[in-house]
């Protein structure tokens, strides 16, 4: 198991370096670029000229590229040209990421708690009523786009239920630890903070937790249908043991290996960045800094945040797995 997960780790070093080489060429053959977002669309050809010049956009791609690698294997990533404006881009990363970590967590447990259970519930009921409204749901939830169902919460049940619908927390007088609000009113004993931040959470978790539920419900449905059919399960009920330890020892676990990797790349997925969600919501995350950066070509916040979320997606698809051990002790021999 350690020498798989060195294996993985050394892949991940390759992959990011890969990835770093093209996002930096595909960065600069786009339209416009930092010089066009900063002086717009007054500016003077001496003045971009000498721009240019001092971003040291005017030396060969290569040469850009290694003097980035050198910079930024001293923790310099360079500094915002759009997001925030004068910022480092590794600032812009951690003050940012804590709010799409928040967000994710917070829609991801909200799939898992429903996805699984209506999943398993519906297989039990293969080809009720009670199975056939859960599918059509779930197609709804794959088929409705993610930034109409956001605007439909943030226009409607915002206004009907009184809640929050514009960025992370009010402006209200609280302490900050860690970037996680949700955490630091519980640390700092600000519990009307952790509350406000909750309320904030709520709408975007929703909208953002609408397709990894689908997925998840029909990954657990198929994979619990599949189990459902082998002989082990039969030769448990035949032996006369009880429906909640056939459905424990016999049926979750054996199902929950495909149920798991969903769960995982849905994750991944989501912590790279929820653009839609946060900037319908002014969501103060990584996503919504994606989406200001590609309007206002921020090349060193851009590459920065992809690159991070590459090594994101990666790490969480290690740790689900190693997970795989602890579902099935079989794979611990392989």
């Amino acid at each position: 198991m350690l020498r798989y997960t060195i294996r993985r780790l050394v892949q991940l070093v390759g992959v990011v370096l890969v990835l770093s080489m093209l996002l930096f060429a595909w960065l600069r053959l786009l339209p416009g670029g930092p010089v066009s977002a900063l002086l717009g669309e007054r500016a003077t050809p001496e003045s971009r000229e000498a721009l240019t010049k001092q971003l040291g956009l005017d030396q060969p791609i290569f040469v850009q590229y290694f003097k980035f690698l050198g910079r930024a294997a001293t923790g310099d990533f360079g500094v915002s040209t759009g997001v925030q404006p004068g910022d480092s881009a590794l600032e812009i990363f951690l003050q940012r990421f804590p709010a799409t970590i928040e967000l994710s967590f917070f829609a991801i447990l909200i799939a898992i708690a429903v996805g699984v259970p209506l999943g398993y519930l519906a297989a039990k009921r293969r080809g009720g009523w009670f199975d056939n409204l859960s599918v059509i749901g779930s197609l709804i939830g794959v088929a409705v786009p993610v930034f109409f169902l956001a605007y439909l919460l943030k226009d409607v049940a915002s206004s009907a239920l009184g809640l929050p619908s514009q960025g992370r927390q009010d402006a209200i007088d609280a302490t900050r630890v860690t970037g996680f609000f949700t955490l630091d009113g519980l640390i700092t004993g600000e519990f009307d903070a952790t509350l406000n931040a909750l309320e904030h959470l709520i709408l975007p978790a929703i909208a953002l937790a609408t397709i990894p539920f689908a997925v998840i419900f029909r990954i657990t449905r198929a994979a619990v249908l599949d189990v459902l059919d082998e002989d082990f399960v039969r030769t448990a009920e035949s032996k006369g043991l009880t429906a909640p330890v056939i459905r424990r020892r016999h049926v979750l676990r054996n199902a929950m290996l495909p149920v798991v990797t969903t769960i995982g790349l849905q994750t991944g997925a989501l912590l790279s960045g929820a653009v839609l969600t946060e900037k319908v919501f002014s969501f103060a995350g990584v996503g919504q800094a994606l989406a200001i950066g590609f309007e206002r070509r921020d090349y060193p916040v851009l590459l920065l945040l992809i690159i991070m979320a590459t090594i994101v997606y990666v790490v969480v698809n290690l740790l689900v797995d190693l997970s795989y051990a602890l579902i099935d002790p079989r794979i611990r021999t392989r």
